[in-house]
């Protein structure tokens, strides 16, 4: 039996941190969150749970109308970004932009709500007894009037306006 010599050593050559081009893939990815952070609206940064430091890089970097610049506080986000903790931040992130199982959740039960308020009087009755609202006139108005503009053939911007204080109301309950 032939031993080969690459077997016998092939533990003490495991490499105990990541490749290079691993690290490098990691770090886009990072940059890639920083990436997404910018683009978000200020009034939505602001309400992210966020260190300090990488808040106020984030909005600097939103002022910044340079390409060039802009670039560089990019990378510098970056660079923030490598000092936290990430997965809060795209947990976040992923909620903002509904990709969450939650955030999907919430979207379907909010249009389940919508369609059967437009279609069914009685539906009405059911979700104030389980969601009580306020101003319960308005929320009619808004019925009535996505009912016409279905049957009508319009654009649904009642019914929009529907699912977002669908939306509102449910998300705040959740």
């Amino acid at each position: 039996m032939i031993d080969d010599p690459n077997q016998h050593g092939a533990e003490a050559f495991e490499p105990e941190r990541p490749s290079k081009s691993q690290r490098k893939r990691d770090v886009q990815a990072l940059q890639d969150v920083g990436i997404a952070l910018v683009k978000l609206g200020a009034e939505q940064v602001h309400k992210l749970d966020l260190p300090e430091k990488l808040r106020e890089a984030v909005l600097e970097a939103q002022r910044i109308t340079s390409h060039e610049g802009r670039r560089r506080q990019l990378q510098y986000v970056g660079k923030i970004m490598r000092q936290v903790d990430a997965a809060p931040i795209e947990e976040q992130l992923a909620v903002i932009n509904g990709e969450s199982k939650s955030a999907v959740a919430l979207m379907h039960r909010c249009e389940r709500w919508r369609d059967r308020l437009i279609d069914d009087d009685d539906a009405l009755t059911e979700f104030l007894a389980e969601h009580p609202i306020e101003d319960v006139q308005s929320l009619r108005a808004m019925i009535r009037a996505a009912r016409k503009e279905h049957a009508g053939g319009q654009p649904p911007r009642h019914a929009r306006e529907l699912y977002r204080l669908l939306r509102e109301r449910l998300g705040a309950t959740t």
